[in-house]
C-alpha cells in the first residue's frame, strides 16, 4: 500500500511535487511493489489550492474532524427542518471556514494570497462540509473543490411555526390573507433579485477561478510531461 507514501507526496510544496513522485515509485518498485509504484505514479499534482488544504489537514488534526462533525450535524439538523439549529450550525460553519481558511494562508506562509486562490480555499473547505466524499480526500486532494449543493443543505430553510404561546388562529379575515400574500410576494421578489445577483457574482467568480484552475492543470501536465522526458 501506498498510504505513507501519498501522505508524504501530498504534504510537500506542488514545485516539489513531481521529483519526489519519482523518487517515490523507484522506491516502491525497487522493493517489489508494484501495486504501490503505479498508485504513486498516478498521483496528480495538486493545484495551489488544494495544496493548501493538504498542507491544513496534515498538521492540523482538528480540522478535518471539525469539518466531518460539522457536516454531520447539519444534515442532521436540515432532516429535521430544525430552523433554529439551521441557522446556528450556519454561524458555526461560516466562522469555521472563515478560521481555516486563515490557517492554511498562514501553514502555506502566502503573505498575499490572491482573491481567487482564497476563494478556491474557502470553496474546498465548505465542500468538505457539505460532501463527505471530499472530506474523506482531505490530505490527497489534486484541485479545489466546489460545493455544488444537495438537497437544501446550506439554503436558507422556511421553517413553519406558531403564534408565541399557543396555537395559530383557525381563521383569517381576507385582509388579513390579503396582506399576508402581498408581503409573502414582496419578500419573495426582493429574495430572488437579491439571489440573481449574489448568483451572478458567483458565476462570474467561478468563471475566473476555472480559468485559474485551467491554467494550473496545464502548469502540471507541461510539469509532468517534462519530468518524464
Amino acid at each position: 500500500m501506498a498510504g505513507d507514501e501519498l501522505d508524504e507526496l501530498y504534504g510537500v510544496r506542488p514545485e516539489e511535487f513531481t521529483a519526489l513522485r519519482s523518487r517515490l515509485a523507484a522506491a516502491a518498485k525497487k522493493r517489489g511493489d508494484a501495486a504501490a509504484a503505479k498508485e504513486i505514479s498516478s498521483a496528480r499534482k495538486p493545484t495551489t489550492a488544494a495544496w493548501m488544504v493538504n498542507l491544513l489537514a496534515h498538521t492540523n488534526d482538528d480540522a478535518k474532524r471539525s469539518l466531518i462533525e460539522l457536516g454531520e450535524r447539519l444534515r442532521a439538523a436540515h432532516a429535521a427542518m430544525d430552523g433554529a439549529a439551521i441557522r446556528e450550525l450556519s454561524s458555526e460553519q461560516r466562522s469555521l471556514v472563515d478560521e481555516l481558511t486563515r490557517a492554511a494562508i498562514e501553514g502555506a506562509e502566502m503573505t498575499n494570497p490572491s482573491a481567487t486562490l482564497r476563494e478556491d480555499v474557502t470553496a474546498t473547505l465548505q465542500a468538505a462540509i457539505a460532501d463527505p466524499d471530499v472530506a474523506d480526500r482531505l490530505g490527497r486532494l489534486a484541485k479545489a473543490e466546489q460545493w455544488s449543493g444537495f438537497g437544501d443543505f446550506g439554503t436558507t430553510t422556511t421553517v413553519a411555526t406558531t403564534a408565541r404561546g399557543g396555537k395559530a388562529k383557525d381563521k383569517a379575515t381576507p385582509d388579513t390573507d390579503r396582506r399576508t400574500f402581498l408581503t409573502s410576494r414582496k419578500n419573495t421578489q426582493i429574495s430572488t433579485g437579491k439571489e440573481r445577483s449574489r448568483q451572478q457574482s458567483a458565476e462570474a467568480r467561478q468563471a475566473l477561478a476555472a480559468a485559474e484552475r485551467a491554467r494550473d492543470d496545464a502548469d502540471n501536465e507541461m510539469s509532468d510531461r517534462q519530468t518524464d522526458l
